[in-house]
């Protein structure tokens, strides 16, 4: 079982993405970010996405109502069926779905969270949450039907409406639920770098365990992502790999060996 995140940003080669998950045989699931799209559609209605930062340092976006009517154009939509699309014309049996559908993601609402801004803290409240749990009977019955499953947001809150999440929270929860084996995450960077600006700072290997100290020292979205990916590692031994998602074969490039490989040491991994 194999879990695919492709990251929202511009400059992603979709096409290129398509064609390796083509070539992929076992069953996965593909977890696809629409961020790009959704800040320039977001532009055109007139209401541009509203950024924070929690006084703990992760950066957020808010989620309105009207927020969340364009993520269901964007993520759920457009990003969704458009990769679809992409893949059944590359021949793979490929449903798009987003956490809402039959119940397949569902978490709870978030109560609040401390925003500080101009040196004052707030408690900011929006339509958002955690993921919490998988309609896994419905999630095995698909893949073992030989259906590719695209997964996208919104999920849903515990009356059952849709609320927005981290992309990288439902991988998690996707990898540990249904013990998937490896994630690839496709982003825009070359990997992990130790200096943003340096593509030659390229971190080649690292352990779980090191995760929280480089949580500690990045900034901005990095800082989520690094968090998120320390519960991949909670309740299993994935082997992830975060490779370049502008290169001409994103999954090719991983696979011979390029990105970040996060792995626990062959000897923590059979205690």
């Amino acid at each position: 079982m194999i879990i695919f995140k492709v990251g929202g940003g511009s400059a992603i080669n979709w096409e290129g993405v398509v064609r390796g998950l083509a070539g992929v045989e076992e069953p996965y699931v593909v977890v696809p970010g629409a961020n790009a799209l959704r800040d320039r559609v977001s532009k055109a209605l007139g209401r541009p996405a509203r950024r924070v930062v929690s006084k703990s340092g992760y950066e957020s976006v808010l989620t309105g109502r009207e927020e969340l009517e364009t993520m269901m154009m964007t993520y759920a939509g457009l990003r969704n069926k458009s990769l679809v699309e992409s893949l059944r014309a590359h021949g793979v049996n490929a449903l798009g779905l987003c956490g809402i559908d039959g119940g397949i993601v569902s978490g709870k609402r978030n109560p609040g969270f401390r925003v500080c801004e101009e040196g004052r803290v707030r408690i900011e409240r929006d339509l958002s949450g955690k993921p919490k749990q998988l309609n896994k009977p419905l999630l095995e019955t698909l893949l073992g039907g030989g259906y590719r499953l695209v997964l996208s947001v919104p999920i849903a809150d515990e009356e059952g409406r849709a609320m927005n999440t981290e992309n990288d929270e439902i991988v998690a929860l996707l990898a540990r639920e249904l013990k998937a084996q490896r994630v690839y995450q496709f982003i825009e960077a070359p990997g992990l770098l130790e200096d943003p600006r340096k593509p030659e700072t390229l971190l080649k290997r690292i352990t779980p365990e090191e995760l929280t100290s480089w949580e500690r020292v990045v900034e901005g979205r990095m800082k989520r992502k690094l968090h998120a990916l320390g519960k991949l590692f909670q309740e299993g031994s994935p082997r992830v790999v975060i490779s370049d998602g502008r290169a001409q074969d994103p999954l090719g490039d991983a696979l011979r060996g390029g990105g970040t490989v996060i792995e626990r040491r062959k000897d923590d991994a059979q205690r």
